[in-house]
């Protein structure tokens, strides 16, 4: 008998010690109630309570959390939106921190979503559907700020919150790309425009500069025949005191003869007529005549 009551006793004593074993894990924090009141926060590693008489209330997560929450809201340009915002947040570590947390919010996720609701319903009304895109980083800082403000006291830090998504409606969507299609096909247009403009612009440039040295290789052509001739008339008024006339009928007679023969060369059904001196032997008589009285004025 006095064996098993031993046994007995052993075995509630064993029992006993079980349940008065407190674990906790890392990053986490146990309530401990003593008969319905707090009694303490038991952090990570092994501790010890009284069966019964204390009881594990409640674990408070002390990691870092995230808690997305889709949000339907209208634009100032009533274009219908789905807006899903990431907090992401984590319960202080210090005592008052973790105890509030637990007692003081009944339910921190839905007090969460619904400031969340209402901070975003507030800002995206005042915005057209661009502006929501551009300033995505300031509807995610008002939300930021104005949660921290609301549950700094509960024990919550608000680490950081980002606008993760928005999405119109489906039509409105089709309809924004059908608009920046249009604007790269216009963009494109332009810039192909304006690529034919520039290669218009620097073939007329090239025919100008070509025609322009063409014509002064001409005319430098011109100027050295004359002077050839020139000379010719020369060598033959001082040589053999030929009269300018004659040497410049000679000279053009030569010329003309050189020129029928070079012409029949190259066709043999051109029929040559001789017009006189012409325009060319005019204007060497005149550079002959003009150097003839320059030298009688220096004589």
């Amino acid at each position: 008998m006095e064996n098993f009551l031993i046994i007995i006793f052993s075995v509630l004593g064993f029992i006993f010690l079980l349940f008065s074993i407190v674990i906790v894990n890392q990053k986490q924090a146990k309530i401990i109630q003593r008969l319905g009141k707090f009694q303490s926060v038991r952090r990570a590693g092994i501790s010890f309570r009284i069966p019964i008489i204390d009881q594990v209330a409640g674990v408070q997560n002390l990691q870092i959390q995230e808690l997305r929450v889709p949000v339907e809201t209208i634009t100032q340009d009533k274009v219908t939106l789905k807006i899903e915002v990431a907090i992401q947040y984590l319960i202080k570590a210090d005592l008052d921190s973790i105890k509030n947390s637990f007692y003081e919010l009944a339910d921190s996720t839905a007090q969460i979503e619904s400031f969340v609701f209402d901070a975003v319903r507030a800002e995206v009304p005042k915005m057209e559907l661009d502006m929501v895109y551009e300033n995505k980083d300031n509807i995610a800082n008002t939300v930021m700020e104005g949660l921290n403000s609301l549950l700094s006291n509960y024990g919550f830090d608000i680490k950081k919150t980002l606008v993760v998504d928005i999405l119109p409606d489906a039509k409105v969507v089709d309809a924004m790309n059908a608009i920046n299609e249009q604007k790269r096909l216009r963009q494109a247009a332009e810039e192909k425009g304006e690529a034919d403009k520039i290669l218009i612009i620097k073939a007329a440039e090239a025919e100008k500069e070509s025609k322009k040295l063409h014509g002064e290789g001409v005319a430098l052509q011109q100027m050295a025949v004359l002077k050839g001739r020139e000379k010719a008339i020369k060598d033959l008024t001082v040589g053999t005191n030929m009269a300018i006339k004659d040497a410049t009928e000679l000279v053009i007679k030569l010329i003309d003869q050189e020129t029928l023969i070079s012409m029949g060369d190259k066709n043999k059904n051109v029929i040559f007529m001789n017009p006189g001196i012409g325009v060319g032997g005019k204007i060497v008589e005149g550079m002959v005549a003009a150097e003839t009285i320059n030298q009688h004025q220096q004589n």
